[in-house]
């Protein structure tokens, strides 16, 4: 089996289930970071943690609305 033959096979495929092939196809490829919820929550502990001690300051979501307007 080749990338050609596995093409000739999904062109006799309906529109739909070639559009489900690609949708599946793409999800393979896009997995994501088996430790991305760790990465998140360490970041948003440290955000938190530099919040609480007042080394960032925070805004105001009207500021951040009135600024790009």
């Amino acid at each position: 089996m080749n990338t050609k033959s596995v093409f000739e096979e999904a062109l006799q495929l309906r529109p739909a289930e070639r559009l489900q092939l690609i949708e599946m196809l793409t999800r393979s490829l896009n997995k994501p970071d088996e430790n991305i919820e760790k990465i998140w929550a360490d970041e948003s502990e440290k955000r938190y943690k530099a919040l609480e001690e007042n080394r960032v300051k925070s805004i105001s979501i009207n500021e951040i609305i009135e600024r790009y307007k």
